[in-house]
């Protein structure tokens, strides 16, 4: 999910009453009698329920779900369940015959006693793992070394020649250490001309400037944290870089990879720039310039790095609703179904449940299925429900779906992800993630004005929340992808509610033991009708037979193009 100042949890509101589930709500409703799930006692109701929606979140955010960890006897839980609910509604298996697609998956796991040794002239910097820096391996080696690797300042790692920008301009950085800044050129300059000014490009992103690393040769990469930029501090860094860490079997993801990727602290940046003569600061705001040029650092990192790697798979959930008459044609929802399991040897309560990340975006899906299924009117086109595995382990699942689809990418008419609903009440705006995309915020705005509603933007566009979920994947193939958000502006509170609570859930819960299911205080009425709007999406791309496409301008647009050409 995204880090951000989600709207979650407010003392103030109700608790899940039957007044805030209400009955069954919106344009899925039907008719027809409530039905109970196998193995259970609740009756679930056709179309988008708040009762069944919370059942729902309820069992995938329970203790004996673990906290649903890939490749953990949580993850057998959760997909059963999800299978079985898909069953119950009526879809059929989504991957052929089958329900599930496996996910192969490596896992590494670094020894943490290994030190970044940086020799600058006769001054040696030994960094140590979590207080000065993080790294790891995607090579699945058991053992690496970094031997007296020079070192090269690369600005912010950025080769983009659509925009006449290169940070590698004239150097060969291969075998070397590249150094660089988080996030992008207009960021930190403040300059809106620069980049898209304070809104972050992919550019911007960690992932991007390891893989450009990596193309280029390098044998490490590290970017040099900052607050601002990353929009996260450095024990969220720390805390995501330590343990296993997972990614797809080179066989699966061709892609060059690095030999060490990672970050080091801002402390550490300053005093290996002090200890070869510069002046960081000062290459910062060279860095924001077009025209900047790499600096040899005068340095060398060494490092020996031993890691125990795995390999394991975890599993995509796939539960399918044909089309009556253009079958072939899909329109996908999605949600990612894990979160970071039980850790073992932690005091107090280790198991992190996951309730609003992302057990809420799973019920969402399941909730939507039912809806379509119970339809009077079936759609015209198929709808794929697609519950991913490994979303907070790299969107692994998703890259993997997207290179082995089961409904091609040129017949898949758009995705709409559901990634951490807020349990709040209802809003006066609904969030849409990188806003300003593609057609499908067209129809969204179409469905929110009957819901008396506005879209806005994410509070934070700095942080590049875009990038940072499953629908991503699809987006970088050229399928246009919807990302939705709860909204911020709340009916009881306003702004100022919304902001205070999720300053609280960032505090207290974002990944953290304590994002569980509270009856107490949840209110998911505000989540009935973010539904009731992504439906009305769907329906319509299912009935209209429109091919929803980028905006012009959008760097995803080219691949949609190349794979759909418009028609003479």
């Amino acid at each position: 999910m995204r880090l951000a100042l989600l709207p979650v949890t407010l003392l103030v509101l109700c608790a899940c009453s039957s007044r805030n589930a209400g009955p069954t709500a919106g344009p899925a409703a039907s008719t027809e009698t409530a039905t109970t799930a196998s193995g259970g006692d609740h009756a679930f109701h056709p179309g988008i329920n708040g009762a069944d929606f919370i059942e729902h979140v309820r069992m995938l955010a329970s203790d004996g779900f673990g906290g649903r960890g890939p490749g953990s006897p949580g993850e057998t839980r959760t997909i059963d369940y999800i299978q079985s609910q898909f069953a119950r509604i009526g879809l059929q298996p989504g991957n052929g015959a089958h329900w599930l697609q496996t996910v192969p998956m490596l896992e590494t796991t670094a020894d943490e006693s290994a030190v970044l040794d940086l020799t600058i002239g006769n001054v040696r910097q030994a960094l140590k793992f979590g207080s000065d820096m993080v790294v790891g391996t995607r090579t699945g080696q058991a053992l690496v070394n970094l031997k007296d690797s020079p070192m090269v300042f690369v600005g912010y790692g950025v080769d983009a020649p659509e925009r006449h920008w290169n940070d590698y301009a004239g150097t060969d950085v291969r075998g070397k250490t590249v150094v660089m800044l988080v996030n992008d050129p207009g960021f930190h300059a403040e300059d809106p001309k620069l980049f898209d000014g304070k809104r972050m490009t992919y550019y911007g992103r960690w992932t991007y400037k390891f893989e450009e690393a990596a193309r280029k040769g390098a044998a490490a990469a590290l970017i040099i944290h900052d607050t601002p930029g990353a929009s996260y501090g450095w024990e969220v860094v720390k805390n995501s870089w330590s343990g296993p860490q997972y990614d797809l079997p080179a066989k699966d993801d061709p892609a060059p990879r690095l030999p060490v990727q990672g970050w080091i602290t801002g402390a550490a940046a300053d005093a290996l720039f002090k200890a070869a003569g510069l002046d960081l600061a000062a290459l910062r705001a060279a860095a924001n310039k077009p025209g900047f040029k790499p600096v040899e650092l005068k340095a060398t990192a060494a490092l020996t790095l031993k890691s125990t790697t795995r390999e394991k798979s975890s599993h995509n959930v796939l539960g399918l609703l044909p089309g009556s008459e253009k079958p072939d044609e899909a329109i996908v929802y999605m949600a990612h179904w894990d979160h970071l399991g039980t850790h073992p040897g932690e005091a107090g309560d280790n198991i992190y449940n996951g309730a609003v990340d992302n057990a809420t975006g799973v019920a969402g899906i399941l909730e939507i299925a039912e809806a379509f299924r119970k339809s009077k009117t079936p759609p015209k086109r198929s709808i794929l429900f697609l519950a991913v595995t490994l979303e907070e382990s790299g969107l692994l699942g998703s890259r993997y779906y997207v290179s082995h689809p089961v409904i091609p990418l040129d017949k898949t008419v758009g995705v709409i992800n559901l990634d951490a609903l807020a349990p709040v009440g209802k809003a006066h705006d609904i969030t849409v993630v990188g806003k300003g995309s593609s057609q499908l915020e067209d129809l969204l705005q179409t469905a929110i004005r009957q819901q008396h509603r506005r879209m806005v933007d994410e509070d934070n566009t700095a942080a590049g929340y875009y990038f940072r979920s499953d629908h991503f994947n699809f987006a970088k193939a050229g399928v246009p992808a919807l990302y939705v958000d709860s909204g911020n502006d709340l009916l009881a509170g306003g702004k100022a509610a919304g902001e205070a609570a999720g300053k609280d859930y960032t505090e207290h819960r974002y990944h953290k033991p304590g994002d569980q299911y509270d009856a107490a205080t949840w209110n998911v009425e505000g989540i009935v009708q973010d539904l009731e709007a992504v439906y009305s999406v769907g329906a319509q791309l299912a009935n209209n037979g429109q091919w929803p496409n980028w905006y012009t301008g959008n760097p995803f647009k080219a691949a949609r193009d190349e794979m759909r050409p418009a028609p003479r």
